[in-house]
């Protein structure tokens, strides 16, 4: 296998980088348990971990956004899910080797994803990963959030490196419309928060069923 031509890898957050499901399932199911509801399995909730706390709020409590108490509810959710973010919160297995792999190589790395600044620097303050990002672009420091190609592009520019120099891997379309947009390759992870979507079909340039195979290809 040959080996991709990059200077940068990009990496979408929940699903990609890292495994943060428990911890949804973990808040989730306490608050289901406040409201004398029951739990749902965390095979049901990593399904469902790619729409957001909104689209979790909406499958565990069958309702919409329109619903009165939706917002309510759902402030409810993140305040849990703030104090557990990263009780069972890690990296995929394989990440932790691709990372030290870039690394030894000088190679930087960053996170685009579409989680909010308050959650996401919460958890990198507490896995302190190393090599720590040279990028971090979240919804609120973007006009539009993925799959709008913004996210990505601020990505590039805060590493310094042109989006045709760069590797942009995520476990959901959006992922996959925004680094093409942008302009870089991308390789859509399929061991992801995959629900009945098909990332075959996404569009990506590569597909990878493991992290390990994102080495496979970039070393």
């Amino acid at each position: 296998m040959t080996a991709l031509n990059y200077q940068a890898v990009l990496f979408d957050l929940d699903g990609t980088l890292l495994d943060t499901a428990p911890d949804f399932a973990l808040s989730l199911n306490y608050l289901l348990a406040r409201k004398n509801r029951p739990a749902l399995s965390e095979t049901e909730i990593r399904a469902i971990v790619s729409n957001g706390s909104a689209g979790l709020i909406a499958h565990a409590f069958q309702c919409t956004e329109e619903d009165s108490q939706f917002e309510k509810i759902r402030a409810e959710f993140l305040d849990i899910y703030l104090d557990n973010l990263c009780e069972e919160t890690r990296p995929f297995p394989g990440i932790e080797n691709l990372l030290h792999r870039l690394d030894k190589q000088d190679t930087p790395w960053g996170i685009v994803t579409n989680k909010p600044s308050l959650y996401t620097e919460a958890i990198l303050d507490k896995l302190r990963l190393q090599p720590a990002p040279g990028a971090v672009v979240c919804p609120d420091h973007v006009d539009n959030a993925k799959p709008h190609p913004e996210p990505v592009l601020l990505g590039c520019e805060q590493l310094g490196i042109a989006p045709e120099q760069t590797i942009y891997i995520g476990d959901h379309r959006r992922d996959i419309e925004s680094g093409r947009e942008a302009g870089t390759t991308t390789i859509a992870a399929a061991y992801g928060y995959i629900d009945d979507d098909h990332p075959d079909t996404w569009g990506a340039h590569h597909l990878v069923n493991h992290a390990d195979e994102i080495t496979a290809l970039l070393f």
